[in-house]
């Protein structure tokens, strides 16, 4: 994406630092990276990144561009990038289960991840943002951990596929492909037609939306993914949730393009979420 002198990234802390670790997952350990900024000493506040790749590929790779920006602006916030069982090993719901399983390991490890234990948020994109969202639903629904809120950047939430934004895609092979990298991905997450309609795989659908922790949703133009994300937002807010619905520029199609033009056009927002100061506001119409 080229970016204009308008939105340009603010440079990384010359203190950042990245620190490869293990957490806990469902059923054992899973690669971690921990962001931290700012000297020494605990942060307020986790985040807590799920990587995209369609639930089939990726890697906690993906978050360090996030996290880094995310803590250098934000230096009492650590972020914590971590890895999920993909569904090419096994299928739902063994992701939601490590991303639940990794919330209650940080809450047990509070010492060795530099934090307070104040605060903590989850964020995702694409794949990892069901994840985010679905985790927020897990817990609600099992207790906690209690979580401070949720960031979804063009997530992944409706398995139906059946928005207009992805239904009705402009006349270009490489958005559509985009439909048909969801179609794939989906199909091996879930290989139980039956499971699509969970709200632990479709949170879209779920019709238990109260309780929840405030959000901050970003959709994009032109992206089939742009709906889904909107009308959860709506949804959430009608279930009197504090949310935001910010729709940034049409994401590059490269890989990886979701997550710059996040950064480029919403990281001040995301910042100031992360920090607390997160308000209300309907998607776009």
């Amino acid at each position: 994406m080229k970016k204009d002198t308008l939105h340009e990234l603010a440079p990384l802390a010359a203190d950042l630092k990245l620190r490869d670790i293990e957490v806990g997952g469902a059923e054992g350990p899973l690669a971690g990276r921990l962001f931290t900024a700012g000297g020494a000493g605990k942060r307020d506040t986790l985040i807590v990144f799920f990587h995209g790749g369609g639930f089939v590929g990726g890697s906690i790779d993906e978050g360090q561009e996030f996290l880094s920006h995310l803590v250098s602006m934000n230096t009492n916030t650590v972020g914590l990038a971590a890895a999920y069982t993909l569904a090419t090993t096994k299928p739902f719901p063994a992701a939601v289960e490590d991303a639940h399983a990794v919330l209650m390991w940080a809450k047990k490890n509070k010492t060795k991840l530099s934090w307070s234990g104040k605060r903590l948020v989850v964020s995702g994109i694409e794949a990892g943002a069901n994840l985010a969202a679905v985790v927020a639903l897990m817990a609600r629904d099992r207790g906690g951990p209690a979580l401070a809120g949720q960031v979804l950047i063009m997530p992944m939430l409706d398995p139906g596929l059946s928005t207009c934004s992805m239904r009705e895609l402009p006349s270009c092979p490489d958005k559509a492909a985009v439909a048909d990298q969801c179609a794939a991905a989906y199909r091996g997450y879930l290989p139980n037609a039956a499971d699509r309609t969970h709200p632990y795989a479709s949170p879209l659908q779920s019709s238990r939306l109260k309780n929840l922790p405030p959000a901050l949703i970003l959709s994009a133009e032109e992206d089939p993914l742009r709906d889904e994300a909107e009308q959860y937002g709506a949804k959430l807010i009608a279930c009197g949730i504090t949310t935001t619905v910010k729709r940034l520029p049409p994401p590059p199609l490269e890989p990886g393009g979701r997550n710059e033009c996040a950064c480029v056009f919403a990281m001040g927002e995301i910042a100031a979420f992360i920090a607390g100061d997160g308000g209300t506001e309907a998607p776009p119409a």
